[in-house]
């Protein structure tokens, strides 16, 4: 398969020659403080400053050696002994110093990258630059430049870059993801689907519209291998496989392709909500609020929460302003709607299209997610915050 980034072409001998750097204007000091920078600033001050009475590691493993050698010299005996103990004491407390540091490091690491990420949720890309590009430096520092601990980093810029319409960017950043994976024999398809869905949304964002859909379509061959056909994961994948049809006016593949993200994101919610209400059940002293053990390990991540949002809210709109309403597949896409914002204790939003969802279903010849619908208006109104 030809490794194809318009407008570069790549191979595993030839590496991209792109290193993201700070620009130290204000506005720019403006926006990394807002993204990141105030996050994490009390954070870097043990990383970045130096203290000149500990040794580093291999000036610690140096002086021990040659204190050593020097005991040797003199004979052995208890002195060994204590030569013994300070090399073992150089070497504990460098790795000990290396051990925190690393740890604080990866720290940073996950911070700016999830900060990032729902920057990028929320619409706000531009916003999300200065906190990708935080989780990219420090995941070199950590992992080194060749590492493929650094594509995530990579093509959230990348995804970043495209939202604030910084293609030329974009695509440097998918270059070097490419390469790294293109070097890396044993790569997981859970992390080659993310990057065929990063190319495939820049395809998209130039217009390249058959190309985008190439990788998407591989997108969600490795998604659906890695997670299943019926994942969320894949979901993604024919959601945006979806919109480059409807740019086509490919209209009946298109709302195929958005049935299909539908269905999957109910059928994932509906098993959020029947595990929630097994707990709420079995332990009637707890509720959606209980910070319970259990229910916040089957509770939504904030990551899930945004992602469902996002693309069910999109749906929901295409389905709105269709010319020819199908009122079924509107009343699903509300259904899973509800079902959300129910699972995140929006009740008086999740009511709302609860009812929207129930009076487009009894509209239908044969209502099949009536009774779920009117199962989930139930617990709805038995919410503790619930109000009229």
């Amino acid at each position: 398969m030809e490794a194809i980034i318009l407008p570069f072409i790549i191979s595993k001998q030839t590496k991209p020659l792109f290193f993201p750097h700070f620009v130290s204007d204000v506005d720019h000091q403006k926006a990394d403080w807002v993204s990141i920078h105030e996050r994490i600033c009390q954070l870097l001050i043990p990383i970045r400053t130096t203290c000149p009475f500990l040794l580093s590691e291999k000036e610690s493993k140096h002086s021990a050696e040659q204190l050593l050698k020097r005991q040797v010299v003199s004979g052995p005996g208890a002195s060994t002994l204590v030569t013994g103990s300070l090399l073992w004491s150089f070497l504990g407390a460098s790795s000990r110093r290396t051990s925190k540091r690393g740890r604080t490091c990866k720290y940073i690491i996950d911070l700016a990258y999830s900060t990032a990420r729902e920057f990028v949720l929320d619409g706000k890309h531009k916003e999300a630059i200065p906190a990708a590009l935080h989780a990219l430096r420090f995941s070199t520092e950590v992992y080194g430049s060749s590492s493929v601990q650094l594509v995530p980093a990579y093509l959230l810029l990348a995804e970043a870059s495209t939202g604030a319409g910084r293609l030329p960017e974009a695509s440097k950043y998918l270059s070097q993801a490419q390469w790294i994976v293109l070097r890396t024999p044993d790569c997981s398809a859970a992390l080659q689907y993310k990057l065929h869905r990063g190319l495939g949304l820049f395809c998209a964002a130039e217009g390249n519209l058959e190309q985008a859909l190439y990788h998407l379509a591989n997108d969600i061959y490795l998604a659906s291998s890695a997670f299943g056909l019926k994942s969320i994961e894949t979901s993604g994948g024919y959601f945006h496989m979806a919109n480059v049809f409807f740019r086509q006016n490919k209209m009946d593949i298109a709302n195929s392709l958005y049935a299909e993200v539908t269905d999957i994101w109910r059928a994932f919610l509906v098993r959020s909500v029947q595990a929630q209400e097994q707990i709420l059940t079995s332990r009637p002293e707890t509720s959606l609020f209980t910070e319970d053990k259990e229910l916040i390990k089957d509770r939504l991540t904030e990551a899930q929460q945004a992602e469902a949002t996002r693309v069910l809210a999109a749906v929901l709109d295409v389905r709105e302003q269709a010319p020819k309403q199908q009122p079924g597949e509107t009343a699903r896409v509300l259904h899973a709607l509800a079902m959300l914002y129910y699972l995140t204790t929006d009740f008086s939003k999740a009511r709302e299209l609860g009812m929207k969802a129930f009076d487009l279903a009894k509209q239908l010849p044969q209502p099949e997610c009536l009774e779920a619908i009117g199962h989930l208006l139930n617990l709805i109104n038995s919410g503790p915050s619930y109000t009229k």
